[in-house]
């Protein structure tokens, strides 16, 4: 019993300590949704320009 004692006595002291630490860092969720809309911004950019070259290479008259 002393050891769940024990036990419960350090959880309830960590939570304590990291409910009352106010500067804990950024959520990786921002990151995670920046990240997600600069690889849609970069699948984009890429259709475009794989779209544009095509149409000029299909310009281009064959001799």
């Amino acid at each position: 019993m002393p050891l769940i004692t024990y036990l419960h006595v350090a959880l309830v002291a960590r939570l304590a300590e990291l409910r009352n630490d106010g500067e804990r860092g950024d959520s990786p969720v921002p990151t995670a949704v920046i990240i997600f809309g600069l690889v849609a911004a970069a699948i984009t950019v890429t259709a475009v320009v794989a779209t544009k070259a095509g149409q000029w290479i299909n310009a281009i008259p064959t001799p």
